[in-house]
């Protein structure tokens, strides 16, 4: 049976539904889930993703990147369309999940960003190594179409209505923008769930190189990293990834591309080791920080504007970091306490980022940059339902 029917199988419906549940998954999604399953939702696409006929087109849209003020591009599918593509993706990558090597991490069963960062800090003489970290620029939306088509076609050899589905999914030169239909180069269009199968896939040959090769080499979607015991060697290396980025259309991007001895230690994944210590990345606590302080600076005007009480606005602040930090959501795989906490090995950038919070709390509820905002007293910050990250850390340890 074709991948495609199983689409319209509510038995396999059912078990995605299990699935999900069993994960840390939010309440929100596991409830539209159960609704979409209860309705048959998915029956509303059936003829038209059979026949590969009037699919509907990605709405293109401009966003913020999480922490930063940088821009990216993403698209999203109409709501029925993107959770059958939701499926799809979960049973695509599990049956071609064999075809990855051990040193891909992202996007696969029972497989995260945790265990890319302990295999790596498993390697006995890691201490000596030098280490060559990338980022390949705007990955998703730089491959180009052919080439993604013609690695689909070798790859996909036993399921032809999967394999026609994908291709017109990625030969659709159209897009939604607004009330206005463009053509965009799009790759294989950042933010749609089968995005991450066709990361996977593009550059598997570059993951089987190393594997085969018996190097340390991990990569998770567009960040890689690889060791060598010395410089002359890492710069074959780094000549390899380039070289086979450049065949592939893409490029690296300049301001992550890092090349690192090794008393100088490494970062990953928004991880540092160095000096036997494994610690969030300056440049993630950084992120973080400056997320925070836009934050507070929009609720302080908020509450300035509507006359409201300061602890109303710290209460919020309060709320939304708790949120992405420490509780489960959308994206449970970013939250902080499920990647970090169970990966590192001292708690100094938690004491940093929780010093700073309090600061901002401390200014919000009284209004003030000086010293006297430090007359809020601590209780009052864990009355409105703060919660300081090193005690949450060590509070999992247990």
């Amino acid at each position: 049976m074709s991948l495609i029917d199983k689409l319209f199988d509510r038995s396999t419906w059912e078990r995605f539904y299990e699935y999900k549940s069993a994960l840390r998954c939010s309440k929100k999604f596991t409830k539209e889930l159960r609704g979409f399953i209860d309705s048959e939702s998915y029956l509303a696409y059936k003829e038209r993703i059979l026949s590969c006929t009037d699919l509907p087109l990605p709405s293109k849209s401009v966003i913020s990147k999480m922490s930063s003020q940088k821009k990216r591009t993403v698209y999203k599918y109409p709501y029925e369309f993107n959770m059958i593509l939701k499926l799809l993706t979960y049973l695509t990558l599990r049956k071609y999940d064999h075809i990855f090597s051990h040193c891909l991490y992202s996007f696969r069963p029972g497989v995260c960003a945790k265990d890319a960062i302990m295999s790596i800090t498993r390697t006995h003489d890691l201490h000596s190594l030098y280490s060559y970290k990338i980022d390949v620029s705007d990955y998703f939306n730089s491959i180009p179409v052919d080439n993604m088509t013609s690695i689909l076609e070798k790859t996909i050899t036993d399921d032809n209505k999967l394999l026609h589905f994908m291709k017109s999914l990625l030969n659709e030169e159209h897009a939604l923008s607004g009330d206005k239909t463009v053509i965009v180069q799009k790759g294989i269009m950042a933010g749609t769930p089968i995005s991450s199968f066709y990361a996977n896939l593009y550059l598997k040959d570059l993951d089987e190189y190393f594997s085969e090769h018996g190097i340390l080499y991990a990569r998770y979607s567009d960040d890689i990293i690889v060791f060598s015991k010395n410089k002359e060697k890492l710069d074959s290396y780094k000549k390899i990834i380039l070289e086979t980025l450049e065949t592939k259309g893409l490029t690296v991007n300049p301001a992550k591309e890092v090349s690192a001895a090794p008393e100088d230690g490494f970062c990953f994944l928004g991880v540092e080791v160095k000096n036997g210590n494994i610690d969030i990345a300056p440049s993630s606590v950084t992120k973080l920080k400056q997320k925070m302080r836009r934050k507070a600076r929009a609720l302080s005007r908020w509450y300035h504007r509507e006359n409201l009480d300061g602890t109303k606005a710290a209460a919020a602040f309060i709320r939304i970091f708790n949120h992405k930090l420490l509780e489960v959501n959308e994206d449970s795989d970013l939250t902080w306490s499920l990647w970090f906490f169970p990966v590192i090995t001292t708690s100094n950038s938690l004491h940093e980022i929780d010093l700073y919070a309090q600061d901002l709390i401390r200014y919000l509820i009284s209004g003030r940059h000086t010293k006297s905002r430090f007359n809020v007293r601590y209780e009052e910050l864990k009355s409105l339902g703060y919660r300081s990250l090193v005690n949450e850390y060590y509070r999992a340890e247990e």
